[in-house]
């Protein structure tokens, strides 16, 4: 049995196609076996919504009179990256206020890029400072106005690495409590931090990447966006299991999307304590069910995804020491697991029901034909030689 990409949006189309998400897939295959499940079911949506520090979006805040280009960028104090072109910028989901001091005296990492994203997209205006060199064709010195994303030229969310396929629980072994990305880490394996939306998470159910690649398209940030090639630090020749799941942090994917057309409640920005500023953000993707073989993939639970336990005081990052032994999702969100002896408390930085909500969203999409399957012009890179 197989079938095609047209076969399936054709179905989609006359609003005839079979979706599940990746949480009913597992039941459902269990209840009535893969071959028959590949027959009946045409997608399984995936979703996940957590930090992702990788993110960021590039804003074109229009033409002043006399003209501008641009050298610094500031966006409600948060330096944006300038070197782009006469009134283009990018600003990072971490970068935080320039100036801003709290009440201690030290710099304020409150407030970053991702709450100036999602500001834009909550409506709220966002002031604007830009500063340049001069120049014959561009002799404006200095700019300021406030922003509202309705009327900006352009505005698109570019994430260079979204998506993490599989990551580290985190533990902290030293007599100190850490400040990191994974939350506070209290000292001596006083509590453990995982982020991942296990057998919801969008490249966990296509682990070897069958169907994800360069034109899929993807719900992000509300709207829609696509997969633009595998994102940073993409590393899929890693060990994995029979079902194609790393043991390891192996891939991830650039998505990009029109920030005009996204959803605030999807792109929230954030604060670590002591760590600074990232930005929570909501992806899910589709999977055609192609054949039998990319429906199995699709049946991955929690209980079979494993990750490596991580001592991030001594041993982060994944390679440079030794790991304190691995868990599976199951467990991870039991809420408490054993290290070395002791029981030590588990939490969450991404949000399973969040996640879950994603991909019943995307579900939604499909089945009243809005959304259709985007064709794959290039898969991402795969490790298929460390599959087993």
């Amino acid at each position: 049995m197989s079938k095609t990409y047209d076969e399936i949006n054709e179905k989609i189309k006359k609003r005839r196609a079979v979706v599940v998400t990746a949480e009913e897939i597992i039941t459902i295959i269990k209840e009535k076996g893969p071959k028959k499940t590949a027959e009946q079911v045409d997608v399984v949506t995936t979703g996940t919504f957590g930090p992702m520090c990788s993110s960021g979006a590039f804003i074109n805040f229009g033409h002043a009179k006399p003209r501008i280009r641009a050298t610094r960028v500031f966006l409600n104090d948060v330096e944006a990256y300038a070197g782009i072109a006469a009134v283009d910028c990018y600003i990072g989901a971490t970068q935080t206020r320039h100036h801003a001091l709290d009440v201690y005296g030290k710099r304020d990492l409150s407030y970053g890029g991702g709450h100036v994203i999602h500001d834009l997209v909550a409506g709220n205006p966002v002031h604007l400072k830009a500063e340049s060199d001069g120049s014959d064709c561009y002799p404006n010195l200095k700019l300021e106005k406030d922003l509202v994303l309705k009327e900006l030229p352009d505005a698109f969310l570019f994430c260079p690495r979204n998506g993490y396929q599989n990551y580290p629980c985190a533990v902290n072994k030293s007599d100190k409590n850490i400040y990191t990305y994974m939350g506070v880490l209290k000292a001596n394996l006083g509590n453990a931090t995982f982020s991942s939306a296990g057998q919801l998470s969008p490249l966990l159910n296509d682990p070897l990447f069958k169907t994800i690649g360069l034109g899929t398209r993807i719900f992000l940030g509300g709207g829609i966006g696509y997969v633009i090639g595998p994102g940073t630090q993409h590393n899929p020749d890693v060990p994995r299991t029979e079902q194609g799941v790393p043991t390891i942090p192996a891939g991830t994917m650039a998505v990009t999307g029109d920030l005009k057309k996204m959803n605030s409640r999807w792109l929230k920005g954030i604060h670590y304590r002591g760590y600074g500023a990232t930005m929570r953000v909501g992806i899910g993707v589709p999977i055609p069910v192609l054949n039998e073989e990319i429906l199995m993939y699709t049946a991955v639970s929690d209980a079979d995804i494993k990750t490596v336990i991580l001592d991030f005081s001594h041993d982060y990052p994944y390679g440079t020491g030794k790991v304190l032994g691995d868990v599976d999702y199951a467990r991870l969100r039991h809420g408490v697991l054993e290290i070395e002896g002791k029981m030590v408390p588990c939490f969450p930085q991404s949000n399973y029901s969040d996640a879950l909500c994603i991909a019943r969203i995307l579900k939604s999409w499909i089945e009243r034909g809005v959304f259709q399957l985007g064709n794959p012009v290039e898969l991402l890179p795969d490790g298929l030689k460390n599959t087993h």
